[in-house]
This record gives C-alpha cells, structure tokens and sequence, in this order.
C-alpha cells in the first residue's frame, strides 16, 4: 500500500494546556487506521487540525507526498479529507438527498433542480451500497440510517480520499455495527484512507488494520492490529497495565428477603408489554437487546419519565404509583440517563451545583438558599473519589470531556444516597481508563448493598459485570440468564427472538 498521508511533529496548545506535543502518524491508501487513546489524549485536537478547524502552532502534514496547509473545513474537503463527527451534523427536517448536497445542489439560476439532485443521490447510495430513498427525511431515520447518510455526505465531496471517523458506532446497535463495517470495508477496498477513532476494543480486531495511540498529546506508538493484544493496547493508553477481561461478578444472594424492587406486568401504550423482574440488594442486573428492544423505556417507565399503562412497580415490598422523576428520588431510585447532556445535566452550572442537584433539600438553609460551603465540599470528596478532571468545582460542566461529565453524573446520585441505581449506557463515549474505574464504582456500590440495573449496549460489559442479565427483544422480557448460563451467543439468540415465539 502506498502511503496517504503522513503527519510530522504536530503540536497544538491551548492557554495552560498542550493538547498535543511533537504527534506523528502515518495513514496508507485503503487502510483502516484505529486512533486511540483515553479522554484527554489529544484525538479530537488532532482531527480538528487535519479537517481545518484548528491551525497546528508546529508541524506538518503531508499528503500523498506533497506538504499542504489546511486552512479551513473547505481546504481540508479540496485536499480530500472528510470528518465524521461523534454528534451527527444533518437536518432532520430535510431529506436525505437535501443534507447530503446542502450547499451544492444542481441549480438553473435561483431555482432548484429537484430531479437532479435526487438522481446524484441515488446513484451515490447505490455505489455505496446504501438501500435508503433520496426523497426519506432524515427526522424519520433510524440513528444507523443517519450515520450512512453522514458517510454518504462526506464520499459526496468528489476528491474524498481520507475519511475520519470519530465514535460511529457509540449510538447503534450490533446488527447495525455491521452494516456500517461492510460499508467501510467497501471504501478501504475502493483505496479510501480510514482514520477510525473508538474506545471500543472489540470492534478494532474486526475494523483495523493498524492502530496509533496517543497518550496526554504524546505519540506513543503504532502496531498492526494482527500483532497486538487488547490489554497491549489498553497499556499503551494509560501508561499502565489493565486488564479488560477479567470477570468482576461473585455470588450475590437472591432470596426474596432480599428482593429492593420488584416490577410486574410494565406495560406501555407504544412498546413494552408485560416486563417482569426483581432486583436484589447488593446485585447488578444487566438489561441487554438490540436498539429498539425496550430496555431505556424500561427504566424510564419505572422513574414515571414515561406513564405505564398497566403494571406495578414495588420498592422495599411497598407498591408505589411514581408519577413522575422525583418521585422516583423520594422513594431512593436514580436514573443516569443514556444521554447525559440532555437529560442528565444541566450544563450552564458549574460541577458543585451539578453534584448537590439531586439533593438540594440537604444542601438548603431554612430560608431555601444553597449551603454552598457544603456543597463544594460534597462535590470536593466525589472529585477526589471518582478521580474527575476539573481545574475546580466552580468550573462550567459544558467544557468537561464526555467521560468526565459522565462521572458528575454518577456523582450527583452517590450524593443523594439512593438504594437503586439505574445506569443507562455508563460508559458510552468513555475511554478504557475511564471505563475501568466505572466499573469498579459499580461493583463497589453492589458490593456496599446498593441494588444496580445496568443497561449496556456492549455485550462484554454485561457479561463481565451483571450478577444476572435480562435480555429484551421489542418490548418484551426474553429470558434471565444465570452467570454460568450467559455468552455472547446465548444473549443474541433471546435478543433477536420474535415476541411471537415469545407469547407462544
């Protein structure tokens, strides 16, 4: 393979932080090249000077061996470099053909030829192997669908040759990931060059063909993915050995003493039917299935987030009618939202206020004022404990990594003591070392009597860490699986079963 790009000695800082310091790295022709690192690493810094939005203070980057100067998004997509964003970029009130050529649509003079632009998209869908409509919108498409259209609009630029993916399977589903795989295969085939940027190790064995890690701005190293362990990698990244696959799981007790919330019959108007379970104290209980499969609106119907139209939902053996969120606090059940930003933050407040939310009654004078005094020293102890990256507890949430926000999330419900933890996604968009110390949080918290519902997407999480797994398929309960009963394929089979068969 010939080499596509290479890049020499970039460095970029920022006021009291060098983002990245002297960073090499080399991309072939028809390559899959994994960029890892933990949050923090300089991986979104990097790919923000090669597709023009920052400008490197030294370096070079070099293309098919001839040195450019990328001065802005549109030289980056003159010079062929197209960018992915984790957060998608499209209009959901517009159809796919629309977002993909926005800014570039076949006109004759001020008026828009339609046809035309429906016949491009067409044929570029096709040539990628796309099955979706030019006339679709986009508001109506499934997440996987959004993300073709966000390839398809980056391979719409005629000089496309490298590509930069950042997280793009961190909202699909397995089913989907491979869907999106075929598709990147296709372009490595087609000669396209793929920067693949991930924290999922499962995937990189299957995707790439080399992987480079950065390390606190620092080139590290690169090895061929053939030659290279996961917890190899994962050394690399945080400078110290971990090991990824450890089980975490011991025996937990589950008479019916024991029993913190017992749900029976959860049913909704638009997708659950009949979901049933108990959770124990001192017990994680995983919640795995395919998008779609019922197990966030689960968690959002127990919390009263969603109405139930029948079931009962019963805490400390006590049948309650949660009407809403905070009821749900009151009787001592947290909910850390699978999307943070929106539902688990607010992100103009500082981390103090951020912590002390979920429990401003504690943090109150008679007179309804924040005890602020106590409340950074809360938010003090869980920065220390939960080893959160802040300049202070007075900094604005907003400008923390995503996998730093995350643990002010978990933060906010360890203040408020609740006895049942519902963690939705926990470790979504988080590093490797990151990772780790969540999943630690979790075991302590089982291990300290908390009873913990864990929904992932990532089937080895689930394994490693749930007690038992309860896998859902179109709203409805599947199976429970036992420790000794529970793989890959075991979990696959209840998560792609029919409610058909299910009801029979």
């Amino acid at each position: 393979m010939s080499q596509l790009l290479r890049v020499e000695g970039i460095s970029k800082e920022f006021p009291g932080v060098k983002a990245l310091d002297g960073v090499n790295f080399e991309l072939d022709r028809g390559e899959v090249l994994a960029l890892v690192g933990e949050n923090g690493a300089g991986k979104s810094t990097l790919m923000k000077i090669l597709s023009g939005i920052y400008s490197p203070d030294a370096g070079r980057i070099v293309i098919e061996d001839q040195e450019v100067d990328v001065t802005g998004p549109k030289a980056a997509q003159q010079l062929g470099i197209s960018i992915i964003h984790q957060e998608m970029n499209l209009m959901p009130h517009l159809t796919v053909a629309q977002n993909i050529f926005i800014g570039r649509e076949p006109r004759t003079g001020p008026w828009l030829r339609d046809a035309e632009l429906n016949r491009r998209t067409k044929q570029l869908l096709d040539d990628l192997g796309v099955h979706l409509l030019p006339t679709q919108n986009v508001g109506n498409l499934t997440v996987a669908s959004q993300q073709m259209v966000e390839i398809a609009k980056a391979l719409s630029f005629e000089h496309t040759k490298i590509l930069i993916m950042d997280e793009p399977t961190s909202a699909i589903s397995i089913s989907e990931t491979q869907v999106l795989f075929r598709l990147i295969r296709s372009l490595r085939d087609r000669g396209v060059g793929i920067v693949y940027i991930s924290h999922r190790m499962e995937e990189l064995h299957q995707i790439a063909d080399r992987v480079t890690v950065l390390r606190d701005g620092q080139y590290v190293g690169t090895r061929r993915m053939d030659d290279v362990t996961d917890d190899e990698i994962i050394a690399m990244m945080v400078g110290r050995e971990i090991s990824a696959a450890y089980d975490d799981r011991q025996e937990v007790r589950t008479g019916s003493a024991d029993v913190v919330l017992s749900v029976r019959g959860l049913s909704t108007k638009n997708l659950l039917r009949d979901v049933s379970f108990d959770l124990h104290r001192g017990e994680i209980l995983g919640f795995a299935g395919l998008m779609g499969a019922g197990r966030t609106e689960t968690a959002r119907a127990i919390i009263g987030a969603d109405p139930m139209s029948a079931g009962t939902v019963t805490v400390e053996g006590r049948e309650l009618h949660i009407s809403g969120p905070n009821v749900a606090v009151k009787h001592g059940i947290g909910y850390l939202p699978e999307d943070r930003k929106r539902h688990g933050l607010m992100l103009e407040q500082d981390v103090t206020f951020n912590v002390a939310m979920a429990s401003l009654s504690a943090n109150k004078t008679p007179l309804g004022f924040l005890r602020e005094g106590r409340a950074r020293r809360v938010a003090d102890s869980f920065i220390k404990s939960l080893r959160i990256k802040t300049p202070s507890n007075r900094t604005n949430v907003k400008t923390l990594s995503g996998g730093n926000q995350q643990k002010v999330v978990i933060a906010k419900w360890l203040a408020r003591n609740c006895d049942v933890l519902i963690f939705d996604e926990p470790t979504r968009g988080i590093d490797v070392g990151a990772k780790e110390e969540i999943y630690k949080l979790i075991k302590q918290l089982a291990d300290d009597g908390k009873a913990v519902i864990m929904i992932s997407s990532e089937l080895p999480e689930v394994l490693r860490l749930s007690h038992r797994i309860v896998v859902m398929s179109q709203g409805r309960v599947t199976g429970t699986l036992s420790p000794d009963k529970a793989d890959q394929e075991s979990i696959m089979k209840l998560a792609t079963q029919n409610i058909e068969e299910v009801a029979a």
